[in-house]
C-alpha cells in the first residue's frame, strides 16, 4: 500500500529547565574574525497566555514571509555563503564528496507491471533521479521520465512519486519544480514514451491505485486553496480518473462529505484496488498518525456508484500497514503486540474480532509487508539489521537467507499480485545498496538493477552498541569510522538523532560522509526514542509528554562517546534535520556546554506555531495542539526557541531552510536564528544556510545535497579545531 507521506523526510517537569547557566564548561575556539556581523532582524514582540502562562514571541512577525522577511532570509544566507567560502579545506571537501555521490547509482523505488521491470534511479554521475524501463530483468534499461528534460532555466524539477499500471503500458507519475513538492500528476504510455493529455494539479501525494483492468485509478487530491493557506492540506478527497477522460469530469469517490462516513479535516483518503481480488479498501490516515481507519467493499459497488463501505478498523486498532492477497487481507497492528503481529481476514468475514493471527509477536520488529503472487512478504528489523520471512498458502513460515547483513528500506520492499517474490535494496553504512529478488523457499538473488561503484570500502568498519540512558533504558548507537581510528578522544565527531513518527534511521551507505571520516571524523547515529528501532512503545516513549526522551537520550549517546574516547566536548557535534530539529534545539537549549557545534536542517525549532503552518494541522497526532492544556506543556517543552535565554555562551550552530520547503515553513528555522543571534554571548558562529531552489530537501539535486554537506562537514571541521579550515591558513 502506497503511504501519504505528510510528515516533517520530519513534558514532563524533566524537560522544564530552568534558564542554563551563562558559564560554559568548554572554551570556545579563538575569535571567528569574519568581519561583519550578520543581519540584524527587528523585535516586535507578541504576547499570548495559555492557560494562564504569559509566552513571548519577539519575531512572530517573519511567520507572514512578507517582502521585508525574504529580504533578511536572503541576507542570512549570502553572509553564511560568504563566511564558509573563506574556509580553505572545504573546496577539497566539496570535491571528494562529488567523486563519490558521482560513483554511485541510487535505486530507491523498484515496481513490475507485466514483463516490465521499472526503477527509479539516480544514474551514477547523474544530478536527479529519472525513472527507468526495462523489459525483464536480463534486458537493458530504457529512460521513461526524465525531470531535467523539462525543467525551466535555473530550476530543478524532481519526480515525486509514480505508479505503474498492472500491465505495466502506463505509468502516473508527480513532478514538482523547485522542492516545493507541488506535484502536478501526468500520465505516459510507456510503449511509445507519448504523454496522454490529462494534467492533474494538487496532487501532492496522489498515491494512485490502478483499476485491475488498467483503465484508471484512484488517487488523493487537495483541494483548491492556495499552498501558503493553512487549510491546504485540509479535506482532501479521493477521486477516480479514467485514462484519455477530461480530469473535469473525475468522480469524487471517498472523504469529507461523501458516503455518510464520518471524516475529519486532516484524514487524507483513498482507496486501493488489487488485481485478482474482488475487494476495494477505503483508507483514512489521520495526518501524519501511523494507524490508520480502513473500510471495505466489493469493487463493482465503487465503479458502480453505490459502494457500501463497511469498517474494518479505527485508529484504537492500531493497524498500521495492510495488504489483500486474492480475497484475503492482512493487517499489521501494534495491538497488544509493540514489536507488531500480522493478522488475517477472509473477505466475508470483515469481523476484526474473528481476525486470525499467523505471524504472531516476535524478537524482532515488524516493519512493513507485502503480498506476492506467492504469498505474503514480511519485512523485519533487530538491532539494526533487515531480515525477510515469506507465508505460505499453507501457513508456512520461512526467513530467508541475506547475502550479507544490512538494511532494507521500507518504502522500497515491494512485492505485487501478479508476480512471484519481493524486491527491496539491501545495504549497511559501509557497503553501497544491491537490489534483491527474494523468491521462497530460501532464494535471494542479487541483480544488476543497481551497479556497484568504484569505492574502495574495505578501509571502514561499523559497529552497533546499546548505551545506559539516565532512567537505564538502552539506547542503540551505530558507530562508523575509519579502520584504525585512535581512541583519544581527538577525533571530530558528528552524531545523527531524529526520534519522531516510530520512523528508524536505517543504515545507509555513508559516500557523502566518507570523505568526513577520511579526515579523521567519526560519524555515529542514535536510535533514540520516538523512533521505531524498538517498537511501537519506543515511538510512544518519545512523543508528546515523553518527548524529553529524544533529546536527552542524544545527550547521553554523546556523552558516551566522549567517555569512551571516540571524540571530546570540544570536537563532538549533532545533527538532527526536520523532526530532528526538536531534538537538536532542545539539547542545544538544554545542555550549551555538551558538544562544539549543533546542526539543524531544515528544523523545526517553534513547535507551539508549527500547527500554524499548512503542514501543522497533519502533525498534531504526533506533536499534539496548543489548543489543549496538555498539549500547551508538551508543545512548550520540546520548543527550542522558546528556550534560547539571554546572555548564555552557546555553540557554533549551522541552520539550514529552503525557500519552498512545504513541510517545515522557512520562518521556523529564521526565527531560531534571528533568537540566537540576539541571545548568544559567546563569539561562536550562528549561521542560517538558505537555498533559494529548494524545498525540505526531499528533491533537491545531487549537486544541492553535495554541497550542503561539504557545507556542514567544513563547517564542524572549522569549529573543532581542524588547522586546514581555519580562515586565513593554508
Amino acid at each position: 500500500m502506497p503511504k501519504l507521506s505528510r510528515r516533517l523526510c520530519l513534558a514532563t517537569g524533566v524537560a522544564f529547565a530552568l534558564a542554563p547557566s551563562a558559564k560554559a564548561a568548554w572554551v570556545e575556539p579563538v575569535d571567528v574574525s569574519i568581519g561583519k556581523g550578520p543581519p540584524v532582524a527587528p523585535v516586535r514582540p507578541v504576547v499570548e497566555n495559555y492557560f494562564g502562562e504569559s509566552v513571548t514571541d519577539r519575531y512572530r512577525w517573519m511567520e507572514v514571509l512578507s517582502p521585508e522577511w525574504e529580504d533578511y532570509v536572503r541576507a542570512q544566507g549570502a553572509y553564511t555563503q560568504a563566511i564558509l567560502a573563506k574556509l580553505p579545506g572545504r573546496d577539497k571537501l566539496a570535491a571528494d564528496i562529488a567523486k563519490n555521490t558521482a560513483a554511485v547509482a541510487v535505486v530507491t523505488q523498484i515496481q513490475l507491471g507485466g514483463s516490465k521491470i521499472f526503477t527509479q534511479r539516480r544514474p551514477a554521475g547523474a544530478n536527479t533521479a529519472k525513472l527507468y524501463m526495462r523489459d525483464g530483468l536480463s534486458s537493458t534499461d530504457q529512460l521513461l521520465i526524465d525531470p531535467d528534460a523539462t525543467a525551466a532555466p535555473g530550476v530543478h524539477n524532481e519526480l515525486d512519486w509514480w505508479q505503474a499500471s498492472p500491465d505495466g503500458a502506463y505509468v502516473a507519475f508527480g513532478m514538482s519544480s523547485g522542492g516545493s513538492e507541488e506535484s502536478t500528476l501526468r500520465i505516459i504510455e510507456t510503449d511509445n514514451l507519448v504523454l496522454l493529455p490529462e494534467s492533474i494539479s494538487r496532487t501532492n501525494w496522489a498515491s494512485p491505485s490502478w483499476l485491475p483492468d488498467n483503465s484508471g485509478f484512484f488517487y488523493n487530491r487537495l483541494q483548491d486553496v492556495a499552498p501558503d493557506n493553512i487549510a491546504y492540506e485540509e479535506k482532501s478527497l479521493c477521486w477516480l480518473h479514467r485514462l484519455n477522460t477530461d480530469p473535469a469530469t473525475d468522480q469524487k469517490i471517498f472523504g469529507v462529505g461523501l458516503n455518510a462516513i464520518a471524516v475529519r479535516d486532516i484524514d487524507a483518503p483513498n482507496v486501493y484496488a488489487t488485481p485478482g481480488s474482488s475487494i476495494a479498501i477505503a483508507v483514512l490516515e489521520a495526518g501524519v498518525q501511523n494507524e490508520l481507519t480502513l473500510y471495505a467493499t466489493p469493487l463493482a459497488d465503487v465503479l458502480a456508484g453505490h459502494p457500501h463501505w463497511q469498517q474494518i478498523c479505527a485508529p484504537s486498532d492500531s493497524v498500521t500497514a495492510f495488504a489483500v492477497h486474492g480475497e484475503d487481507l492482512y493487517l499489521l497492528t501494534h495491538a497488544q503486540a509493540p514489536h507488531y503481529r500480522v493478522l488475517k481476514l477472509a473477505s466475508i468475514k470483515l469481523d476484526l474480532a474473528k481476525a486470525v493471527a499467523v505471524v504472531p509477536q516476535g524478537p524482532a520488529v515488524i516493519r512493513g509487508i507485502a503480498a506476492g503472487r506467492d504469498g505474503l512478504y514480511i519485512l523485519d528489523l533487530t538491532a539494526g539489521l533487515s531480515g525477510v520471512r515469506h507465508l505460505g498458502a499453507d501457513g508456512t513460515l520461512t526467513r530467508l537467507p541475506m547475502p550479507f547483513s544490512g538494511a532494507i528500506e521500507q518504502s522500497a520492499f515491494y512485492a505485487d499480485a501478479l508476480h512471484d517474490g519481493a524486491w527491496f535494496p539491501l545495504e549497511s553504512w559501509v557497503r553501497p545498496a544491491t537490489i534483491c529478488h527474494a523468491t521462497p523457499p530460501a532464494t535471494v538473488t542479487l541483480t544488476d538493477l543497481a551497479p556497484q561503484p568504484a569505492i574502495d570500502v574495505s578501509q571502514y568498519t561499523s559497529e552497533e552498541v546499546f548505551v545506559a540512558a539516565r532512567d537505564g533504558v538502552r539506547i542503540p548507537l551505530s558507530i562508523v569510522y575509519r579502520k584504525g581510528l585512535k581512541r583519544d578522544g581527538s577525533a571530530p565527531l558528528l552524531l545523527e538523532a531524529y526520534g519522531a513518527y516510530g520512523i528508524t534511521l536505517d543504515p545507509y551507505f555513508l559516500s557523502r560522509w566518507l570523505p568526513f571520516l577520511d579526515r579523521g571524523g567519526v560519524f555515529a547515529v542514535a536510535h533514540v526514542r520516538g523512533g521505531g528501532e524498538l517498537g511501537e512503545d519506543w515511538h510512544q516513549a518519545g512523543q508528546k509528554e515523553q518527548k524529553f526522551h529524544t533529546w536527552q537520550d542524544t545527550e547521553d549517546c554523546v556523552l558516551h562517546l566522549i567517555t569512551e574516547n571516540y571524540s571530546s566536548h570540544r570536537k563532538a557535534a549533532v545533527i538532527g534535520g526536520s523532526a530532528g530539529g526538536i531534538t537538536m534545539g532542545r539539547l542545544l537549549t538544554e545542555r550549551p556546554d555538551l558538544v562544539a557545534v549543533v546542526i539543524s536542517m531544515v528544523g523545526v525549532s517553534d513547535a507551539m506555531r508549527s500547527e500554524f503552518s499548512p503542514n501543522g494541522p497533519p502533525n498534531i497526532p504526533e506533536f499534539g495542539t496548543v489548543k489543549t492544556e496538555d498539549g500547551f506543556h508538551a508543545l512548550l517543552a520540546m520548543d527550542a526557541y522558546q528556550h534560547v535565554h539571554d546572555g548564555v555562551k552557546y555553540p557554533s550552530v549551522l541552520l539550514t531552510t529552503g525557500l519552498h520547503d512545504p513541510r517545515v515553513s522557512p520562518w521556523e528555522p529564521t526565527k531560531m536564528t534571528a533568537r540566537l543571534q540576539a541571545a548568544t554571548a559567546s563569539h561562536n558562529p550562528v549561521l542560517l544556510r538558505v537555498e533559494a531552489d529548494a524545498g525540505h530537501g526531499i528533491g533537491s539535486t545531487r549537486a544541492q545535497r553535495d554541497q550542503e554537506t561539504a557545507d556542514i562537514a567544513a563547517f564542524i571541521l572549522w569549529r573543532t579545531g581542524d588547522p586546514r579550515y581555519q580562515p586565513g591558513v593554508g
